[in-house]
């Protein structure tokens, strides 16, 4: 049975490689690893050992809290208003979509997004 911090760590794990735009082959072969192994820590199947998880933050380039952000302090994941936004494609894509435009030009998409979001 899958632990919720496990799947948790792995949910974390899978969106980050999916906004750097990495593949599981191409993370497996960062960390040493075969690519099965990857697809089992995403699914919360396997545990990642400490070491692994420092490997894997390595590769996609966060720290190791990054994988334990949104967990409350009872180890549950913290589910968000208005569902899991990390599990909405949409949603991922339209994040890295986003940090692919220029700084200056984001900006205004942001203040546009906002003004738009208040008048919703």
């Amino acid at each position: 049975m899958k632990h919720p911090v496990d799947a948790h760590v792995g949910k974390r794990i899978r969106h980050r490689r999916w906004m750097v735009g990495m593949t599981q082959q191409q993370l497996a072969d960062k960390v040493g690893i075969k690519f099965q192994q990857i697809q089992k820590y995403e699914t919360g199947m396997n545990r990642v050992s400490a070491s692994r998880l420092w490997d894997v933050a390595e590769a996609l380039g966060v720290s190791i809290s990054f994988f334990f952000e949104g967990l409350k302090e009872q180890d549950r994941p913290v589910a968000s208003s208005g569902g899991d936004i990390l599990g909405d494609r949409e949603a991922l894509e339209l994040v890295r979509s986003y940090y692919a435009i220029p700084e200056a030009q984001r900006r205004r998409l942001f203040d546009l997004a906002r003004v738009l979001s208040d008048v919703a």
